[in-house]
């Protein structure tokens, strides 16, 4: 049987893109040829970063991982999967809070498009407590986030706050 390539999609908002994104990024890009990072436009959360930007801050941080593309979007995961020929996306889960969201999600999504399959990730130890929301919170009271985003983050997310 012949496999064919897969392009899986991981979606997020990504306000702002963590290390903690970056690793499950970064591991799943060696699970599939064509990985597209999906930054969403989501009316119902208020983002600190316009989508240009946090498309902007996405790409940098994984311009090293060629097979790796950030495209935003603003539709549903389903219409996207499918006008990208995706049939894989791929969520990270920390805690049983996440899968159980995550879980109504991949069966929504499933029910949209029937091929479209959701794979979890669990985040490496080390990433485990990451959040943009925390990372967030703690650069607003004047904590050290230099080991939670890249500095091109860092930096955009300070001046952003400041």
């Amino acid at each position: 049987m012949k496999s064919k390539a897969l392009t899986a999609i991981f979606p997020g908002t990504f306000d702002p893109i963590t290390n903690g994104h970056i690793d499950l990024i970064a591991r799943a890009s060696l699970l599939f040829p064509h990985l597209i990072i999906a930054v969403a436009e989501n009316p119902n959360k208020n983002t600190l970063f316009t989508l240009e930007k946090r498309v902007n801050l996405a790409s940098t941080a994984v311009e090293h991982l060629l097979n790796v593309e950030v495209i935003g979007f603003n539709n549903l995961m389903a219409n996207f999967a499918l006008a990208h020929n995706a049939t894989v996306i791929v969520r990270g889960v920390r805690t049983t809070n996440d899968f159980e969201y995550e879980r109504q999600l991949a069966e929504m999504n499933r029910a949209l498009k029937s091929d479209l399959d959701t794979i979890f990730l669990m985040p490496s130890i080390a990433m485990g407590f990451i959040s943009s929301t925390i990372v967030k919170d703690v650069a607003y009271h004047g904590g050290d986030i230099s080991n939670l985003v890249p500095l091109h983050v860092q930096t955009e997310l300070l001046k952003r706050l400041a």
